[in-house]
């Protein structure tokens, strides 16, 4: 059976804990990479998680903000994390699991937002971001990428014009600015990694997986925009034969402003 692998904003676990119970009844991914859980490790909610069958579970956790999870029904053989910007923040996980097309690593992302005002020299968190970008792009090329790793998460990052509502209105928006996509498209190009969901989605589409809360017709309105992603190396991006946005999930009650977004991967897992 091939992988499916999902990444999510869930914006805080333990209140939508019943969304992710109803997103595994609806689509049962293999690895789900949840990214600003908002909770320590201590108070994650694993042992509810582990009834729906994710048994294998690394959590990099921090107390009211931030904090990624990778989740998974397959053996995890390996599990680090980085700290970026010496900041203290928990915004990476990497876990490696077996597969037929032997070891595969996971890079489970949550890239800062970057505040509002798009300039360095008055708005501390936008300098963050873009030094984040570059520890990023100095890290993940070389030896770092020679193999077979799958790269998700909220990378806050719209790069594309199809990937927003209205290219014009947002260019001056942090998360579309072309510092931050030139940014996020060198650490793509470093790699290099593989942007699979446009792969699949040509960037002659638009494609959104998140949409503000303070749109109260976002379904109608559709002014999102597609800040979460899916890369891979060149060892494995072909066996990536499947992309989907789970929509649905944006207009459950009280839900996360994101949506995720599931690749399905042509090879089978080792289980042990």
């Amino acid at each position: 059976m091939p992988i499916t692998i999902a990444t999510w904003n869930i914006n805080s676990i333990r209140p939508r804990m019943h969304h992710v119970a109803q997103f595994f009844a609806d689509r049962a991914p293999d690895i789900l990479c949840l990214q600003e859980t908002k909770v320590m490790n201590d108070k994650f909610p694993g042992s509810d998680l582990k009834k729906l069958g994710y048994v294998h579970q690394a959590i990099n956790g921090q107390k009211s903000y931030h904090g990624v999870a990778t989740l998974s029904r397959i053996p995890l053989v390996n599990v680090e994390m980085r700290e970026f910007c010496e900041k203290g923040d928990a915004r990476h996980l990497e876990v490696t699991v077996e597969t037929d097309a032997g070891p595969l690593r996971i890079h489970n992302f949550y890239v800062p937002a970057g505040g509002d005002i798009p300039d360095p020299a008055l708005n501390d968190k936008f300098q963050h971001k873009l030094d984040f970008l570059d520890e990023m792009k100095a890290w993940l090329t070389g030896e770092e990428t020679k193999g077979a790793s799958i790269l998700v998460g909220d990378l806050n990052i719209a790069p594309h014009e199809n990937d927003v509502w209205n290219h014009k209105q947002l260019i001056k928006v942090v998360s579309h600015t072309p510092v931050e996509c030139d940014a996020l498209n060198a650490v793509q190009a470093a790699g290099p990694w593989q942007d699979v969901v446009r792969n699949h989605v040509p960037v002659e589409h638009r494609l959104f997986s998140w949409w503000s809360y303070r749109s109260p017709n976002w379904d109608e309105a559709d002014k999102g925009r597609r800040l979460d992603h899916i890369w891979a190396t060149d060892a494995i991006a072909d066996k990536v034969d499947h992309i989907e946005v789970y929509r649905n999930a944006r207009g459950w009650e009280k839900p996360s402003d994101h949506a995720p977004i599931i690749a399905r991967l042509d090879v089978s897992a080792i289980q042990s």
